[in-house]
C-alpha cells in the first residue's frame, strides 16, 4: 500500500517542505477519500470537541444572564433610584456601547495572547462587574458596573471564533450555534431569577438578581484551565506540533484527517516565518478598514447580517419585555415576570431547532425563514398594539372583551417573533461571521462585526422608550417590521451558503487568495 505523505513539524527551516507535503497530502486525500478532505461532508461530534464547545459557550451564558436579569431588575431599580425614562434607557443601552469597545479590544488581545486567555479575561471582568452592580450604593456606581459588564461581554465575543476554529466543517454550524443557545439559556435563567427573587424586599431583590451573575464566571475561569488553545491560532504563531496534537483530539485520533485539516490551515508557508514580525507588518486593521475586493464582500455579509439582527428590534423585546407586557394590559409584576419566562422558554427551545438543522438545511434557508417569520410577527404586534391603543379610548364591556383577545394575540405574536428569530437570525449570525474571514483577519473582523452589532443594539435599547412615546408602541414595531422585511432581500441576494465547507474554502469563495495579505504590504 502506498505510504501517505506526512507533515514535517520540526522547525521553521522545514516550512517549505511542510507546505509542499501539506499540499500533496491535501490533494491526495481529496482524490482518494473525499469524505476525509477538508470541507467534506463527514460530521464529527466527538466528545472532546463538544466538551470544549460547551465550556467556551459559558461566555454566552454570562451575556444572556446579564441581558435577561436586567429586564426584570429594572422594574425595581427604577423605583429604588427614582429613574426617569432616559436614565432607564441609558442604563440598559450602555451595555451594548461598552460591548462595542470591549469587542474592538478583544480582537487584538485574542491575536496577541490567544483565544483561551481572552475568554479568561472576560470571566474575570464579569465577576467584578456583577459584584459592583449588586453592591452599588448609587445610580452612578450601578452604571460603572454596567459599563464594566459590557467590556466583559465584548471580550466574550471571541468564543464563536474559538468554536469555529476548533470544530470540524461538518458540525461547525451546530457547534457554533451553541453560543446563541447558551445566550438564550442565560436570558431564561435571568428571567427565572427575576421571578424567584421578586418576593424579597425591594432593596435586596434586585441586588441578588444582579449579584448571582458572578457565579457562572467562576466556573468559566476554572474551565479555561482545561480548554485547549485554538489550533489555527497556534499555526499563526508557528507552533505546528501543539496544533496538530489538538487537531488529533478534535478528529477523535484520526491521524489522516488531522493532517488533512492541518494541510488546509497551512495554506501559505510564509505565514509561518517569523510570525510575530509578520503579524505586526500585516496591519490587519488596514486590511479591514481599507479592504480589497474579497474583504469588502466578506464585510458586506458580516456587517449586514449583524445590522439586520439588531435593527429588527429584538433587544426592544428582550430588555423591555416586562414594559411591553405592562403596556399590553398585564397589571401585576408577578404576571409580567411570569410572561417573560414563557417567552424565554419559547426562545430557548426554538434555538435547539436551529442547532439541529444548521448543518443539514444550511445557513441561508434558516435565515430566510427567520426573516419572513420575524416580519409577520412584528407586523402582527404592531397591528394589535394599534387596536389596544384604540380600545383604551372606548369604555364599554365589548371593547374590554375585544382588548383581552387582542392582548392574547399580541402575546402570541411576541412569542412568534422570538421563535422566528431563534430559528435563524439568532444563532446563524455569529456562525457566519466566524466562517467568512481568513485566519489572519478573523479575530479582529469578529470584533468589528460585534462592534456593529452592539452599536445597533445600543441604539435600539437607548431609543425604544422614546420612540414608542413619540410614534406609539404600534409605530415603533412597524419600524422594526419594515427593517425585518428588508433583511429578506439582503439574505437572498447577498448571503452565501457555507455549510459543509472548510474555513479556508469559504474564504476562497469570496475570491481571497493566500497571497492577498502579502500583496497589500508590497
Amino acid at each position: 500500500m502506498e505510504e501517505r505523505p506526512q507533515l514535517a513539524l520540526s522547525s521553521r527551516s522545514g516550512t517549505k517542505s511542510l507546505f509542499d507535503s501539506a499540499r500533496n497530502l491535501d490533494e491526495k486525500l481529496s482524490a482518494d477519500n473525499p469524505a476525509e478532505a477538508p470541507g467534506g461532508k463527514k460530521e464529527n461530534y466527538n466528545k472532546y470537541v463538544v466538551f470544549c464547545t460547551l465550556l467556551a459557550s459559558l461566555n454566552s451564558l454570562l451575556l444572556g444572564y446579564d441581558i435577561g436579569v436586567m429586564s426584570g431588575a429594572l422594574l425595581y431599580i427604577k423605583d429604588y433610584f427614582e429613574l426617569n425614562s432616559v436614565q432607564q434607557e441609558v442604563l440598559v443601552g450602555i451595555l451594548s456601547l461598552a460591548t462595542l469597545v470591549g469587542g474592538l479590544m478583544a480582537g487584538k488581545v485574542a491575536d496577541a495572547v490567544g483565544r483561551r486567555k481572552t475568554m479568561a479575561t472576560a470571566a474575570a471582568i464579569f465577576f467584578v462587574a456583577a459584584l459592583l452592580m449588586a453592591l452599588s450604593p448609587s445610580y452612578a456606581v450601578l452604571m460603572a458596573g454596567r459599563v464594566l459588564s459590557g467590556l466583559g461581554v465584548g471580550f466574550a465575543t471571541i468564543s464563536p471564533v474559538y468554536t469555529a476554529e476548533l470544530s470540524p466543517p461538518g458540525s461547525r454550524g451546530s457547534l457554533g450555534s451553541s453560543a446563541d443557545l447558551f445566550v438564550n439559556i442565560g436570558v431564561l435563567l435571568g428571567y427565572v431569577a427575576n421571578f424567584a427573587l421578586s418576593p424579597l424586599p425591594e432593596w435586596l431583590g434586585w441586588r441578588l438578581m444582579l449579584g448571582v451573575g458572578a457565579v457562572p464566571s467562576v466556573f468559566l475561569a476554572c474551565a479555561v484551565l482545561v480548554m485547549p488553545e485554538s489550533p489555527r491560532w497556534l499555526v499563526m504563531q508557528g507552533r505546528l506540533s501543539p496544533a496538530k496534537a489538538i487537531l488529533l483530539k478534535t478528529c477523535a485520533g484520526n491521524k489522516m484527517e488531522a493532517e488533512s485539516r492541518l494541510a488546509a490551515i497551512v495554506d501559505d508557508p510564509e505565514e509561518l516565518l517569523e510570525p510575530r514580525r509578520r503579524r505586526k507588518a500585516s496591519n490587519v486593521w488596514k486590511q479591514l478598514l481599507l479592504p480589497s475586493a474579497p474583504v469588502r464582500r466578506m464585510l458586506l455579509v458580516s456587517l449586514g447580517i449583524h445590522f439586520f439582527q439588531q435593527a429588527s428590534g429584538v433587544d426592544a423585546l428582550v430588555y423591555y419585555s416586562p414594559t411591553v407586557f405592562a403596556q399590553a394590559g398585564m397589571k401585576s409584576r408577578t404576571s409580567v415576570l411570569g410572561m417573560t419566562i414563557a417567552v424565554g422558554v419559547t426562545k430557548t427551545l426554538t434555538i435547539l431547532v436551529a442547532t439541529i438543522w444548521l448543518d443539514s438545511l444550511g445557513r441561508r434557508p434558516l435565515l430566510l425563514a427567520s426573516a419572513t417569520g420575524m416580519t409577520i410577527a412584528l407586523t402582527t404586534v404592531a397591528v394589535t398594539f394599534r387596536f389596544l391603543h384604540v380600545g383604551t379610548k372606548v369604555d364599554t364591556s365589548g371593547a374590554e372583551h375585544a382588548s383581552v383577545a387582542v392582548v392574547v394575540i399580541a402575546m402570541l405574536a411576541i412569542c412568534g417573533f422570538m421563535t422566528s428569530f431563534s430559528i435563524g437570525f439568532g444563532p446563524t449570525v455569529c456562525v457566519l461571521t466566524s466562517e467568512v474571514f481568513p485566519l489572519t483577519l478573523r479575530a479582529r473582523a469578529m470584533s468589528l462585526s460585534i462592534g456593529m452589532n452592539r452599536a445597533i443594539s445600543g441604539a435600539v435599547a437607548l431609543t425604544y422608550l422614546s420612540l414608542a412615546g413619540a410614534i406609539t408602541t404600534s409605530g415603533a414595531f412597524f419600524v422594526y417590521a419594515s427593517i425585518a422585511l428588508a433583511s429578506i432581500g439582503f439574505v437572498f441576494f447577498v448571503v452565501p451558503e457555507t455549510k459543509g465547507k472548510s474555513l479556508e474554502e469559504v474564504c476562497k469563495y469570496f475570491g481571497w487568495q493566500p497571497d492577498d495579505l502579502r500583496q497589500e504590504k508590497v
